[in-house]
């Protein structure tokens, strides 16, 4: 069974407008939410083998925040096609994995990470789908487990919906 976590990037700043999108950090809420997200994968023992995360600096810094909250350190990739990449190239992206990479977290960007975590949906809680399908808000997560024994098999509406948590889903503080 495998298992894909997609966790859009934490809240981003636009104090500096001019400031080209690839480059934009993130803002307080975002450097707030970022870690507490990280706890929850954690304690959802979602610890992932690889990430996948884009290139632009907020979800860099995101997954910054989150990585010392896991258990584990699994191997990061940083991929310039999760740069609003469509859903096809995730998906081309995610079939390219070789064995060994059981669990994998791709850190990305909407409108398409949530057009991608729908295109997988196969199966799961309908109440989970419908608030995903209404939003999928910065630093929200959404993990998907399918029956394919490589990512070579993994199709469209192939996978189980398990769990689709945000910030204000978790009591922090």
């Amino acid at each position: 069974m495998l298992t894909l976590s997609l966790l859009r990037h934490a809240k981003s700043s636009w104090k500096e407008p001019a400031l080209p999108d690839h480059d934009r950090p993130l803002n307080t809420r975002g450097k707030a939410e970022a870690p507490v997200m990280g706890k929850e994968i954690a304690k959802h023992g979602l610890e992932p083998d690889l990430v996948l995360c884009s290139t632009a600096r907020r979800t860099r810094d995101t997954l910054k925040l989150v990585l010392p909250e896991l258990k584990s350190e699994p191997k990061v990739i940083y991929e310039g096609s999760l740069y609003h990449g469509t859903p096809a190239e995730m998906l081309d992206l995610l079939r390219e994995l070789t064995a060994g990479a059981g669990q994998v977290l791709l850190v990305g960007h909407n409108p398409e990470l949530q057009s991608f975590a729908l295109d997988l949906i196969g199966s799961g809680s309908k109440q989970l789908k419908d608030r995903l399908e209404a939003k999928l808000p910065t630093a929200g997560l959404v993990v998907l487990r399918f029956a394919a024994g490589a990512w070579k098999d993994v199709s469209i509406n192939s996978g189980k919906l398990e769990l689709f948590l945000t910030p204000s889903d978790v009591k922090w503080s």
